[in-house]
């Protein structure tokens, strides 16, 4: 009787590999991560804030006619969105405030695509205090709201805080003394900012930044600043740079004479992931995209502040005044030895002490280096053995492809608008464009993304069951895909890679687990998407998305807030992950030969129209001939 063959998987070579990584090479190559952790130790420091200002003058801010003055704001003037008749009229009650003090308001009008408004028409406000130098310290609060609720915290108190301090050096332009002013002459020149746009990205401070920013040696942005929690510093940006630590630090220091306690800051954790993704709602985001050295002073959370809660009657006199106070000495301190703080950097918050960024990325590129060497090392004994990896690299270029043709569908539907339009700002998370699902355009998608993977699927559903050299190349062939988009990432922001590693380190042991229990192999593939499921969780919580948050991150990258750089590499990483799961799944096929693939769907499509074009010539011809017999 003759014997049976064992099936395809069973019948490996004698050559193949049991143990595909060599995990004493993984784990000993994990010593050299030591040395950038020792570096990384010693670069710990403690930022040197900047000395009080000599003399010491007692702050001339007014409790009281700050928090008259928001109560004023939000009262009158309730709906103060971008292009409503309120907005104007909040403008002319800001010009018509300053004027009272013997200043003059410079306006600065300029448009901008706000997601679901539109093209709308906005409106700095700027305030000019002459110093002995041109070179200027700026104070920018927004105007705005969303036009849902009063908006007395979230931003009439900010905008109260700013006429307070300009109230203090009105008598260097106006020559004469306001009641409960002091007369102070300020070194640099100073600008005090009422921004539009504030709760749509930073529409205003990106203007502003764009047109000063050679001017302006640093700049402090005071929102919601009368809430009941204690003040916080956002230091977060739109790109990996946050404010200098000097700054930060002497901000910190001002507030703690005033308040008696630190402001609050952001958990280490969440500071390295505003690096790997670097987002803001508050307006410092746009000011350190221009390299201008900015932050936020705030009472408010990740979120801001709620809507119709938002009322006169919730607004904080007494952290009003701590907050306005604080920025009165800050600026002075400021303008004594602003140079010495100022520019932009990267750090880590821990305590009062910080890690330098050059340090953090070490440390993140060196932990590349295992997975980089064990995936090497595999690769060379895939050579060794003779195991074809070509068939698994043309696979992983078939699924790229995919992907690659679904995020043109994408971009080609924001140009076209199908996706909301917009500046590449943050979209407002309470605004209706950013819960807003627009289902036509995504069912769309799915209809183009299907008719993609119809053309792809001929190459990459198997013919037969895979052997174990064949899953063993579509491993070695994805781990290599995915050291590249490691790269990719070092290249583009270091920092991104704390959402990549997870995957790195995990699907490096796949092979290992192939022919494991099935949820094993599954929960090592889970582990992988760890990074980016972190980065859907911190929007989900911290900006109050939910289950919108897939949607929210989806239209940053319509609006090109995520760069396409940053675009096609998420679409790399997503093809490295759809081959692990066809091989997890144990669905994987390697690319057939050209014997075995034939005409794939679009050229046989081709042929077939081709043929029938000529048999209907044929028959055409036949029937003249016909005639004419």
């Amino acid at each position: 009787m003759a014997a049976i063959p064992p099936p395809a998987r069973e019948r490996a070579r004698p050559g193949s590999l049991e143990r595909p990584i060599n995990g004493r090479l993984y784990r000993g190559t994990w010593l050299l991560v030591g040395i950038p952790l020792l570096i990384a130790a010693f670069s710990v420091g403690k930022p040197t804030a900047l000395r009080p200002a000599v003399p010491t003058l007692p702050p001339a801010f007014d409790k009281t006619r700050a928090a008259a003055l928001t109560r004023d704001l939000a009262q009158t003037f309730p709906d103060r969105s971008p292009g409503s008749p309120g907005a104007a009229s909040a403008r002319q009650w800001f010009a018509d405030q300053v004027a009272r003090l013997g200043l003059r308001v410079r306006r600065e009008p300029f448009s901008a695509i706000i997601p679901g408004r539109g093209r709308v028409r906005l409106e700095n406000l700027v305030v000019t205090i002459p110093g002995r130098s041109p070179q200027a310290l700026a104070v920018l609060a927004h105007l705005d709201d969303v036009g849902t609720g009063p908006g007395a915290n979230d931003n009439a108190s900010g905008i109260a805080a700013l006429i307070e301090l300009a109230r203090s050096y009105a008598t260097t332009v106006s020559g004469h003394v306001p009641a409960g002013a002091s007369i102070v002459s300020p070194a640099h020149t100073l600008l005090f900012v009422a921004t539009d746009g504030g709760e749509f990205g930073g529409l205003g401070a990106r203007r502003f930044a764009a047109d000063f920013r050679n001017r302006v040696v640093t700049a402090i942005v005071l929102d919601s600043i009368a809430g009941r929690a204690p003040s916080r510093l956002v230091i977060a940006g739109n790109t990996a740079r946050e404010a200098s630590a000097g700054l930060v630090a002497t901000t910190a220091a001002r507030i703690q004479e005033q308040a008696g306690a630190l402001p609050r800051r952001p958990s280490g954790f969440a500071q390295l992931l505003d690096l790997a993704f670097p987002f803001t709602l508050y307006e410092q985001g746009p000011l350190l995209a221009h390299g201008v050295g900015g932050l936020t002073v705030t009472t408010a959370g990740d979120r801001r502040s709620a809507s119709f809660a938002d009322t006169p009657a919730r607004v904080n006199g007494g952290r009003l005044a701590q907050v306005g106070r604080s920025t009165q000495q800050l600026l002075r301190a400021l303008d004594q030895g602003a140079e010495l703080v100022q520019g932009t950097s990267s750090y880590v918050y821990l305590g009062a002490r910080v890690i330098r960024g050059w340090a953090i990325q070490l440390v993140l590129i060196a932990a590349l280096l295992p997975f980089v060497i064990a995936t090497i090392d595999l690769f060379a004994r895939c050579r060794r053995r003779r195991v074809p990896i070509a068939p698994a690299l043309r696979s992983y270029r078939s699924r790229l492809a995919f992907w690659v043709w679904v995020g043109v569908v994408f971009q080609l539907f924001a140009l076209v608008g199908v996706w909301p339009r917009g500046a590449a700002l943050p979209v407002a998370p309470q605004s209706a464009a950013a819960r807003h699902w627009p289902l036509l355009g995504l069912l769309g998608l799915a209809a183009l993304a299907a008719l993609g993977w119809v053309v792809t699927r001929a190459r990459l559903v198997p013919r037969r069951r895979a052997a174990i050299d064949d899953e063993l190349a579509g491993h070695t062939a994805a781990l290599l895909a995915l050291g590249v988009v490691g790269l990719l990432v070092v290249a583009t922001n270091p920092y991104a890679l704390i959402l990549v590693l997870p995957s790195l380190h995990a699907w490096l042991w796949l092979p290992h687990v192939q022919s494991r229990a099935p949820w094993l192999r599954v929960s090592v593939l889970a582990l992988g998407f760890l990074g980016p499921f972190l980065l859907l969780i911190s929007f989900a919580a911290r900006y109050g998305l939910g289950l919108d948050a897939p949607w929210y991150l989806a239209e940053l990258a319509a609006l090109r807030y995520v760069s396409i750089p940053t675009f096609v590499i998420g679409l790399a990483w997503l093809a490295v992950a759809a081959q692990f799961a066809a091989l997890t799944a144990q669905r994987y096929g390697p690319y057939p030969s050209a014997a075995d693939r034939g005409l794939g769907p679009i050229r046989s499509a081709l042929r077939h129209a081709i043929l029938a074009r000529r048999a209907q010539k044929k028959a055409s011809v036949e029937r003249q001939r016909a005639i004419g017999g």
